[in-house]
C-alpha cells in the first residue's frame, strides 16, 4: 500500500515539471527578445552620467589663479588675503547635486567678483540619461544667452530706402510749395531763442541727465555696447562637450561701468558657470573684455580639466 501511494505521487511531481518546461520554452522568445534587444537599449539610453561627486568649488581654483583674477589681492595684508582666498560658499538644499562659491574684492582701480557653480544633473526617466539631461539643461541657458548669430552685424536696416525716402521728401517739398518752405525757415530766424532755449535747458538740466541715465540704466540695450570684433558673445567649440561664452557691459545711473563676462560648459552629467565681473571705481573707466575674456575662459579650461 505505502508502495502504490509513493507511485502516483511521483507521476504528479514528473507531470507538473513537464507543464513548467513547457511554458517555459514558449516564452523563450519574448524572454530572449526582453534581455538582448529592449533592455540592452534601456540601460546605454538611460545609462548614469560619468560624474557623480562634486568637488568643493571654493578650494578648485588656486591661490595663484585668484591672484590673477582678483589683481592687488596678493597686496592685501596676510589675514585679509587669507580671508578673500577662503570664498562664500553658496548657500545650497542639496550640496550633493549643486554647490558654488563666490569671491569679492575691492582694489584701488575697481571692485571684482568672480562666481561659480557646479551643478551635477541627474535624470529621473528611465528613458532618458543623465547626459542627455544635462544637455537639455545646457541648452536652455544657451538659448537664455540669446547669443548673436554668427557673422551678425548687428543693424538689418536697409540705409538705402531710407535715404532714398528723404531724396523724394525734398522733391516734393520743392514742387509747388516754396513759398511755404521759406515762411517757417523765416520764422525760426526772427526768434533764436526758441529751439536754442530749449536745448540749452536740456543741456544744463541735471534732473534731465539723471533721468536719461536712468532710462538707459533700465534699456538693455541701451546699456550694452559692440564687443570688438572677435570677442562677441559666442559658442566656444574648444571647451568641454559643450559651451558658450557671454559679455555684457551694464551702464548704471551715475553712468558706471559693470562688465560681466559668464562662461557656461557642460562635460557629461555636470554643467559649470562662471561669472566674472569688473566694475571701474572711476565711472568713466570700461573694463577691457579681452582681459576679461582671457581670465574666464583660462580659468574655465582649468576647471574642465578637474573633472577629466
Amino acid at each position: 500500500m505505502q508502495r502504490r501511494g509513493y507511485v502516483p505521487s511521483a507521476a504528479a511531481l514528473l507531470a507538473a515539471l513537464l507543464v513548467g518546461c513547457t511554458s517555459g520554452s514558449g516564452d523563450g522568445a519574448a524572454t530572449d527578445d526582453s534581455k538582448g534587444g529592449d533592455s540592452g537599449a534601456a540601460t546605454s539610453t538611460a545609462s548614469s552620467g560619468r560624474h557623480q561627486t562634486l568637488p568643493d568649488p571654493c578650494r578648485a581654483i588656486d591661490r595663484g589663479t585668484l591672484d590673477t583674477l582678483l589683481p592687488g589681492l596678493e597686496e592685501l595684508p596676510d589675514e585679509r588675503r587669507q580671508t578673500v582666498y577662503e570664498g562664500t560658499p553658496t548657500v545650497t538644499y542639496d550640496t550633493d547635486r549643486r554647490v558654488g562659491c563666490r569671491w569679492k574684492f575691492e582694489s584701488s582701480d575697481a571692485v571684482r567678483h568672480l562666481h561659480v557653480d557646479f551643478e551635477r544633473v541627474a535624470s529621473y526617466d528611465d528613458e532618458v540619461s543623465d547626459d542627455e539631461r544635462a544637455e537639455d539643461l545646457y541648452e536652455a541657458k544657451e538659448e537664455a544667452a540669446d547669443l548673436p548669430s554668427p557673422g551678425a552685424t548687428g543693424s538689418d536696416e536697409p540705409s538705402g530706402d531710407a535715404s532714398d525716402k528723404g531724396d523724394d521728401e525734398g522733391e516734393g517739398a520743392g514742387e509747388g510749395e516754396g513759398d511755404a518752405s521759406d515762411a517757417p525757415s523765416d520764422d525760426a530766424s526772427d526768434s533764436p531763442s526758441g529751439d536754442a532755449d530749449t536745448d540749452a535747458d536740456a543741456d544744463t538740466d541735471p534732473e534731465a541727465d539723471a533721468d536719461a541715465d536712468a532710462d538707459s540704466s533700465n534699456d538693455p540695450e541701451a546699456d550694452s555696447t559692440p564687443s570688438p570684433t572677435g570677442l562677441e558673445p559666442r559658442t566656444l567649440d574648444d571647451l568641454a562637450d559643450q559651451a558658450f561664452l557671454d559679455d555684457r557691459l551694464t551702464v548704471t545711473g551715475s553712468a558706471a561701468r559693470l562688465r560681466t563676462v559668464t562662461v557656461v560648459f557642460r562635460t557629461s552629467n555636470v554643467l559649470v558657470t562662471i561669472e566674472y565681473d569688473e566694475q571701474p571705481t572711476r565711472g568713466t573707466s570700461e573694463p577691457d573684455s579681452k582681459e576679461l575674456q582671457d581670465r574666464a575662459r583660462k580659468l574655465a579650461g582649468s576647471l574642465a580639466g578637474t573633472f577629466d
